[in-house]
């Protein structure tokens, strides 16, 4: 995609123009998401293809957060902000796409797991890949 200063965007889907909106803010999701109070995986699921979508009052905040207009926002068409940053700050991305909490479930586990000690989560993440491991030699073995 074309993140210049003097593109004409008309974006068709919703999740580019947050993405598009949050380059020309010059935010990373993590900083995007901490403005919208959201967690960043959040954020990488509204921008992905076959992600979420945010409520009309979480737009708003994206709106304001990354300074485009709500309508752009919500609509599209052609529109050019008047001071995009020379390029969003290089930082990794908050997830990769294959792997993002998918359920609050999975989302609550997380938070969780980050509060264990190292040890706990070194012994948790042992058993859980060991659990796992037996499911991952079967689908290789069916190809």
């Amino acid at each position: 995609m074309n993140f210049s200063r003097n593109a004409k965007p008309s974006i068709s889907t919703l999740g580019q123009r947050i993405r598009m909106a949050r380059h020309w803010a010059g935010l990373s999701q993590t900083k995007l998401a901490r403005s919208t109070e959201v967690t960043a995986s959040a954020v990488a699921q509204w921008e992905h293809p076959e992600g979420t979508r945010p409520s009309l009052q979480r737009l708003e905040v994206i709106a304001q957060a990354t300074r485009v207009p709500i309508d752009w926002l919500i609509a599209g068409g052609a529109w050019t902000p008047r001071s995009a940053p020379a390029e969003a700050e290089k930082e990794p991305p908050a997830v990769v796409f294959d792997v993002y909490a998918e359920t609050l479930q999975e989302e609550a586990l997380l938070r969780d797991f980050r509060l264990l000690p190292a040890r706990a989560r070194d012994h948790l993440a042992a058993l859980v890949h060991e659990s796992t491991s037996h499911r991952r030699k079967r689908r290789i073995k069916r190809f």
